[in-house]
Protein backbone atom coordinates (compact mmCIF):
# COMPACT_ATOMS: atom_id res chain seq x y z
CA UNK A 1 0.00 0.00 0.00
CA UNK A 2 3.06 2.24 0.08
CA UNK A 3 2.43 5.14 -2.31
CA UNK A 4 -1.10 3.96 -3.15
CA UNK A 5 -2.59 7.33 -2.18
CA UNK A 6 0.51 9.36 -3.04
CA UNK A 7 -0.78 11.38 -6.00
CA UNK A 8 1.90 12.82 -8.35
CA UNK A 9 2.22 16.60 -8.16
CA UNK A 10 1.75 17.06 -11.92
CA UNK A 11 -1.95 16.24 -11.51
CA UNK A 12 -2.32 19.26 -9.21
CA UNK A 13 -4.97 17.48 -7.19
CA UNK A 14 -5.46 15.30 -4.13
CA UNK A 15 -6.95 11.82 -4.06
CA UNK A 16 -10.30 13.12 -2.79
CA UNK A 17 -10.12 15.93 -5.33
CA UNK A 18 -9.74 13.42 -8.17
CA UNK A 19 -12.77 11.51 -6.87
CA UNK A 20 -14.85 14.68 -6.81
CA UNK A 21 -13.69 15.62 -10.29
CA UNK A 22 -14.46 12.14 -11.60
CA UNK A 23 -17.98 12.21 -10.18
CA UNK A 24 -18.61 15.68 -11.58
CA UNK A 25 -17.43 14.74 -15.07
CA UNK A 26 -19.46 11.50 -14.97
CA UNK A 27 -22.74 12.50 -13.32
CA UNK A 28 -23.38 15.94 -14.83
CA UNK A 29 -23.50 14.48 -18.38
CA UNK A 30 -25.99 11.81 -17.22
CA UNK A 31 -28.16 14.52 -15.66
CA UNK A 32 -27.97 16.58 -18.85
CA UNK A 33 -28.80 13.49 -20.89
CA UNK A 34 -31.82 12.78 -18.68
CA UNK A 35 -33.15 16.33 -19.05
CA UNK A 36 -32.82 16.03 -22.83
CA UNK A 37 -34.17 12.48 -23.00
CA UNK A 38 -37.42 13.27 -21.14
CA UNK A 39 -38.97 15.55 -23.80
CA UNK A 40 -37.48 13.51 -26.66
CA UNK A 41 -38.96 10.31 -25.24
CA UNK A 42 -42.36 11.96 -24.80
CA UNK A 43 -42.32 12.98 -28.46
CA UNK A 44 -41.46 9.39 -29.39
CA UNK A 45 -44.40 8.14 -27.31
CA UNK A 46 -46.78 10.66 -28.82
CA UNK A 47 -45.56 10.18 -32.40
CA UNK A 48 -44.62 6.52 -32.75
CA UNK A 49 -43.09 7.01 -36.20
CA UNK A 50 -40.44 9.24 -34.61
CA UNK A 51 -39.02 6.56 -32.32
CA UNK A 52 -37.08 4.44 -34.89
CA UNK A 53 -35.15 7.37 -36.41
CA UNK A 54 -34.38 8.86 -32.98
CA UNK A 55 -33.12 5.50 -31.75
CA UNK A 56 -31.08 5.12 -34.93
CA UNK A 57 -29.45 8.55 -34.56
CA UNK A 58 -28.55 8.00 -30.89
CA UNK A 59 -27.12 4.57 -31.72
CA UNK A 60 -24.95 6.06 -34.47
CA UNK A 61 -23.64 8.70 -32.05
CA UNK A 62 -22.88 5.99 -29.49
CA UNK A 63 -20.88 4.07 -32.11
CA UNK A 64 -18.52 7.02 -32.65
CA UNK A 65 -15.35 6.54 -30.54
CA UNK A 66 -15.07 9.10 -27.76
CA UNK A 67 -11.49 9.95 -28.76
CA UNK A 68 -12.68 10.98 -32.24
CA UNK A 69 -15.32 13.24 -30.67
CA UNK A 70 -12.67 14.79 -28.41
CA UNK A 71 -10.55 15.64 -31.47
CA UNK A 72 -13.51 17.42 -33.09
CA UNK A 73 -14.60 19.28 -29.95
CA UNK A 74 -11.17 20.34 -28.75
CA UNK A 75 -11.01 23.12 -31.37
CA UNK A 76 -14.17 24.64 -29.89
CA UNK A 77 -14.07 23.80 -26.17
CA UNK A 78 -10.32 23.35 -25.65
CA UNK A 79 -8.72 20.92 -23.21
CA UNK A 80 -11.48 21.34 -20.64
CA UNK A 81 -13.97 19.22 -18.73
CA UNK A 82 -16.65 20.28 -21.22
CA UNK A 83 -14.84 18.41 -23.99
CA UNK A 84 -15.22 15.22 -21.96
CA UNK A 85 -18.77 15.81 -20.74
CA UNK A 86 -20.46 16.64 -24.07
CA UNK A 87 -19.94 13.19 -25.68
CA UNK A 88 -20.85 11.46 -22.39
CA UNK A 89 -24.18 13.31 -22.33
CA UNK A 90 -24.87 12.27 -25.93
CA UNK A 91 -23.88 8.65 -25.23
CA UNK A 92 -26.36 8.48 -22.34
CA UNK A 93 -29.26 9.14 -24.73
CA UNK A 94 -28.93 5.71 -26.35
CA UNK A 95 -29.82 4.16 -22.97
CA UNK A 96 -32.15 6.75 -21.46
CA UNK A 97 -34.48 7.39 -24.41
CA UNK A 98 -35.51 3.70 -24.83
CA UNK A 99 -35.81 3.27 -21.05
CA UNK A 100 -38.17 6.24 -20.71
CA UNK A 101 -40.18 5.29 -23.80
CA UNK A 102 -40.66 1.72 -22.58
CA UNK A 103 -41.54 2.91 -19.09
CA UNK A 104 -44.12 5.44 -20.27
CA UNK A 105 -45.67 3.00 -22.75
CA UNK A 106 -46.10 0.44 -19.95
CA UNK A 107 -48.56 2.68 -18.09
CA UNK A 108 -51.98 0.94 -18.14
CA UNK A 109 -54.58 2.54 -20.41
CA UNK A 110 -57.15 2.56 -17.60
CA UNK A 111 -54.78 4.73 -15.56
CA UNK A 112 -54.42 7.20 -18.42
CA UNK A 113 -58.18 7.21 -18.93
CA UNK A 114 -58.74 7.91 -15.23
CA UNK A 115 -56.27 10.80 -15.32
CA UNK A 116 -57.93 12.26 -18.43
CA UNK A 117 -61.35 11.97 -16.81
CA UNK A 118 -60.02 13.91 -13.82
CA UNK A 119 -59.08 16.79 -16.13
CA UNK A 120 -55.36 16.12 -16.55
CA UNK A 121 -53.93 17.65 -19.71
CA UNK A 122 -51.16 15.95 -21.74
CA UNK A 123 -48.29 17.70 -19.90
CA UNK A 124 -49.75 17.23 -16.41
CA UNK A 125 -50.62 13.62 -17.17
CA UNK A 126 -47.05 13.00 -18.36
CA UNK A 127 -45.43 14.61 -15.33
CA UNK A 128 -47.79 13.44 -12.58
CA UNK A 129 -48.98 10.06 -13.86
CA UNK A 130 -46.81 8.52 -16.55
CA UNK A 131 -43.36 9.47 -15.26
CA UNK A 132 -43.98 8.37 -11.64
CA UNK A 133 -45.22 4.97 -12.82
CA UNK A 134 -42.28 4.72 -15.25
CA UNK A 135 -39.72 5.41 -12.49
CA UNK A 136 -38.46 1.77 -12.26
CA UNK A 137 -37.71 1.66 -15.99
CA UNK A 138 -36.13 5.12 -15.97
CA UNK A 139 -33.89 4.30 -13.02
CA UNK A 140 -32.85 1.05 -14.69
CA UNK A 141 -31.66 3.13 -17.65
CA UNK A 142 -29.95 5.58 -15.32
CA UNK A 143 -28.03 2.74 -13.68
CA UNK A 144 -26.59 1.64 -17.02
CA UNK A 145 -25.87 5.20 -18.18
CA UNK A 146 -24.18 6.11 -14.88
CA UNK A 147 -21.90 3.06 -14.83
CA UNK A 148 -20.95 3.66 -18.46
CA UNK A 149 -20.23 7.35 -17.86
CA UNK A 150 -18.07 6.67 -14.81
CA UNK A 151 -15.91 4.27 -16.81
CA UNK A 152 -15.62 6.50 -19.91
CA UNK A 153 -14.43 9.58 -18.01
CA UNK A 154 -10.98 8.00 -17.78
CA UNK A 155 -10.53 8.40 -21.55
CA UNK A 156 -10.27 12.14 -20.91
CA UNK A 157 -6.72 11.53 -19.70
CA UNK A 158 -5.73 11.61 -23.38
CA UNK A 159 -6.65 15.29 -23.77
CA UNK A 160 -4.64 17.09 -21.16
CA UNK A 161 -5.28 15.53 -17.76
CA UNK A 162 -9.08 15.73 -18.03
CA UNK A 163 -9.64 12.09 -17.13
CA UNK A 164 -9.84 12.57 -13.34
CA UNK A 165 -8.99 9.13 -11.90
CA UNK A 166 -7.99 8.05 -15.40
CA UNK A 167 -5.02 10.40 -15.15
CA UNK A 168 -3.51 7.96 -12.66
CA UNK A 169 -3.29 5.37 -15.44
CA UNK A 170 -1.11 7.68 -17.51
CA UNK A 171 1.06 8.57 -14.52
CA UNK A 172 1.42 4.89 -13.61
CA UNK A 173 3.22 4.34 -16.91
CA UNK A 174 5.04 7.67 -16.81
CA UNK A 175 6.55 7.16 -13.35
CA UNK A 176 6.63 3.34 -13.42
CA UNK A 177 4.23 3.16 -10.46
CA UNK A 178 1.76 0.30 -11.03
CA UNK A 179 0.05 1.02 -7.72
CA UNK A 180 -1.41 4.17 -9.32
CA UNK A 181 -3.09 2.05 -12.00
CA UNK A 182 -4.53 -0.23 -9.33
CA UNK A 183 -5.74 2.82 -7.43
CA UNK A 184 -7.48 4.16 -10.55
CA UNK A 185 -9.20 0.88 -11.45
CA UNK A 186 -10.30 0.01 -7.92
CA UNK A 187 -11.56 3.50 -7.07
CA UNK A 188 -13.47 3.79 -10.35
CA UNK A 189 -15.12 0.41 -9.74
CA UNK A 190 -16.06 1.37 -6.18
CA UNK A 191 -17.59 4.65 -7.38
CA UNK A 192 -19.67 2.79 -9.96
CA UNK A 193 -20.90 0.32 -7.34
CA UNK A 194 -21.78 3.07 -4.85
CA UNK A 195 -23.65 5.12 -7.46
CA UNK A 196 -25.54 2.02 -8.57
CA UNK A 197 -26.48 1.25 -4.96
CA UNK A 198 -27.70 4.84 -4.53
CA UNK A 199 -29.95 4.49 -7.58
CA UNK A 200 -31.34 1.19 -6.30
CA UNK A 201 -32.13 2.89 -2.99
CA UNK A 202 -33.75 5.79 -4.87
CA UNK A 203 -35.95 3.34 -6.76
CA UNK A 204 -37.11 1.80 -3.49
CA UNK A 205 -37.89 5.20 -1.98
CA UNK A 206 -39.60 6.58 -5.09
CA UNK A 207 -41.83 3.55 -5.70
CA UNK A 208 -43.44 2.74 -2.32
CA UNK A 209 -46.58 1.73 -4.23
CA UNK A 210 -44.69 -1.26 -5.72
CA UNK A 211 -44.60 -4.30 -3.40
CA UNK A 212 -41.14 -5.84 -3.31
CA UNK A 213 -42.36 -9.17 -4.56
CA UNK A 214 -44.06 -7.71 -7.62
CA UNK A 215 -41.40 -5.36 -9.04
CA UNK A 216 -41.85 -6.75 -12.54
CA UNK A 217 -44.10 -6.25 -15.51
CA UNK A 218 -46.62 -8.69 -16.85
CA UNK A 219 -46.69 -10.07 -20.35
CA UNK A 220 -46.65 -7.60 -23.26
CA UNK A 221 -45.49 -4.81 -20.95
CA UNK A 222 -48.74 -4.62 -18.98
CA UNK A 223 -48.95 -4.15 -15.26
CA UNK A 224 -49.85 -7.31 -13.31
CA UNK A 225 -53.31 -7.18 -11.67
CA UNK A 226 -51.74 -6.91 -8.21
CA UNK A 227 -50.04 -3.65 -9.23
CA UNK A 228 -52.96 -2.02 -11.03
CA UNK A 229 -54.71 -0.58 -7.96
CA UNK A 230 -51.47 1.08 -6.90
CA UNK A 231 -50.87 2.32 -10.44
CA UNK A 232 -54.37 3.77 -10.62
CA UNK A 233 -53.85 5.39 -7.23
CA UNK A 234 -50.77 7.17 -8.59
CA UNK A 235 -53.02 9.04 -11.01
CA UNK A 236 -54.87 10.74 -8.15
Amino acid sequence: MNGFFDIPSDLQNTYSGLIGLHLREALLPVLAGLLLALPVAQLCVRFRWLYPPVLGVTTVFYAIPSLAVFVVLIDYTGQTELTVMIPLAVYSLVVLVPAIVDGVRSVPQETLAAATAMGFGPVRRYLQVQLPIAVPAILAGLRVATASSISLVSVGALIGNQGALGNLLADAQKYDRPELAVNSVVTTAVLAILCDAALVLARTLLTPWMPRGTRRRGRHGTTPPAERPAATEAAR
